[in-house]
């Protein structure tokens, strides 16, 4: 079990064809933003620093959804820890960025999958959104 978490831990994240789908698109659409920030907590999957706004894609194995999620059949102990893991942090990056003023979208894998344009278009209002509330209190 060591050798297979140092093995896990040389593995960083990666782009999901997904997560490129998004950011093709809200690059279309005229969105700048910056992916996998490293200095932001929990490195959102896009990050706009000015706006205070952070993305996050949650995939429904990984994240826990209970719509689509489940354990796989062998090593289910592992797999249910894991999963409560990752949870857990998720909630402690939602809690920092909302007690610090951020604006913070967590959107499903099926959400995309299913709606990929609707949902396209709510991330596009959020971020719109959070850009008036920005020039709103720096007007202030």
């Amino acid at each position: 079990m060591e050798v297979r978490s140092k093995i896990m831990k040389t593995i960083g994240p990666k782009r999901t064809r997904l997560e490129n789908a998004v950011a093709r698109e809200l690059w279309k659409r005229g969105l700048r933003f910056r992916r996998n920030t490293v200095d932001l907590m929990g490195r959102p999957d896009f990050a706009i620093k000015k706006y205070r706004v952070v993305i996050f894609i949650d995939s429904c194995f990984w994240h826990g959804c209970e719509k689509h999620g489940q354990l796989p059949k062998s090593n289910q102990d592992f797999w249910a820890k894991k999963i409560k893991g990752n949870l857990e942090r998720d909630r402690k990056v939602s809690e920092y960025y909302m007690k610090n003023g951020w604006n913070i979208l967590r959107v499903w894998e099926h959400q995309l999958k299913d709606e990929f344009d609707k949902t396209i278009d709510e991330v596009c209002r959020f971020i719109t959104e959070a850009k008036l509330r920005w020039k709103i209190e720096s007007v202030d």
